[in-house]
């Protein structure tokens, strides 16, 4: 049965990007050299055809469960997963988590409340990459992301109702819906200016909301930093 699968888009560095690529090229490569010295070591010459066809089909076998274990990386997404699920058990994530409100996680969108992402381009972000997570783990990282910022989400949208979204927030969300900047500075000038400690409380709480671009990109960190795991008969090759 084919595994039901939920997309990511998620915005990266280039270095981050070539890591990950490169750790998956490798697992590809280690994988086919396992594959072809399993075929040297296995099929002997003058074997019949349907004999060698069996032992192929066993080498298959063994491979695919050797990627399900872990032995082999598979895909970039095999690998991003595993390291999605390493990253949710090291922040105390992995748990069943009640299904957010109707609606909430379909909002279009930056989440509501997080500053300003970096941008693309020099400076900020430069690739963006596609992540395909089976659907459960998916699904796990989108309500983590949601319960574990609910609260401080909620102090923002407060902080917001009292000293507005500020001008850095109004020429991002002007520039996102093709609104002229002057607009938006008029528009921000007319709000209430925030003291220093108003704003230090509105950066704690930003540094508390986690979303799932943040999640996905430590494991993308951490999948491209991961060790090969040693092979089953090569200690001592």
């Amino acid at each position: 049965m084919a595994i039901v699968r939920m997309r990511f888009h998620v915005a990266v560095t280039e270095e981050a990007l070539h890591r990950l690529n490169s750790h998956a090229k490798d697992e590809r490569d280690r994988e086919d050299a396992w594959i072809a010295e399993r075929r040297r070591e296995r099929l002997e010459p003058g074997m019949p055809r349907r004999a060698a066809a069996t032992v192929r089909r066993e080498i298959r076998v063994e491979a695919a469960r050797m990627r399900r274990t872990g032995e082999f990386g598979g895909t970039r997404d095999d690998i991003v997963a595993r390291a999605v699920r390493e990253e949710l058990q090291a922040r105390g994530l992995e748990r069943e988590w009640p299904e957010p409100p109707e609606g909430e996680l379909e909002a279009p969108g930056r989440r509501w409340g997080t500053p300003p992402s970096q941008p693309m381009g020099a400076g900020g972000y430069t690739d963006r990459i596609s992540v395909n997570l089976p659907h459960d783990l998916g699904d796990t990282v989108r309500r983590a992301a949601y319960w574990t910022s609910k609260e401080a989400v909620e102090a923002l949208q407060d902080w917001a109702d009292r000293w507005g979204d500020g001008i850095e927030v109004a020429l991002r969300e002007a520039e996102r819906h093709d609104v002229p900047s002057e607009l938006a500075l008029l528009a921000a000038a007319g709000q209430p200016s925030a003291p220093q400690s108003a704003l230090e409380i509105r950066d704690r709480l930003r540094q508390r909301v986690l979303t799932t671009g943040d999640l996905l990109r430590a494991s993308v960190d951490r999948a491209a930093r991961s060790g090969q795991p040693n092979l089953p008969g090569t200690a001592g090759r």
